[in-house]
């Protein structure tokens, strides 16, 4: 089955596998969806991350985190998508619930956090948003 939309595959499967609560998922593995993964780990909504090593392209293994039996990830969106890209400059990085969640934004400096997209001072393409 081709996908065209790999980074939208990756929040589905991590958001299924939270509603069904499931403690882990396995994702097919790409650079993107790798700085994707370590960043949801460093902002604490998910508690580990493996890389499984077979001999094609590999897998990311993410372990969900829970509170009180429900998944601490309440909402995962994909924002721009192949049909429609959405690019946000310095002043208009988004702010997700006021501040309480976080955007993903792909930079010229990587994919980081709105948080730290506005501290470098960068915009970028908006990829997801984590709530």
């Amino acid at each position: 089955m081709q996908i065209t939309d790999t980074i939208a595959d990756m929040l589905t499967r991590i958001r299924n596998a939270g509603t069904a609560g499931h403690a882990t998922c396995e994702i097919p593995a790409s650079n993107v969806k790798k700085a994707i993964a370590q960043i949801l780990l460093d902002e604490g909504y998910i508690s580990k991350v493996d890389l499984i090593n077979d001999d094609m392209q590999g897998k990311i293994k993410v372990t969900l985190k829970y509170a009180a039996k429900k998944p601490v990830i309440s909402g995962i969106k994909r924002i721009s998508r192949p049909g429609l890209r959405v690019y946000a400059n310095t002043e208009n990085l988004p702010k997700v619930l006021g501040g309480l969640g976080i955007a993903i934004i792909s930079t010229s400096k990587g994919i980081m956090t709105d948080k730290v997209a506005r501290k470098e001072g960068v915009g970028g393409e908006v990829l997801a948003y984590v709530w």
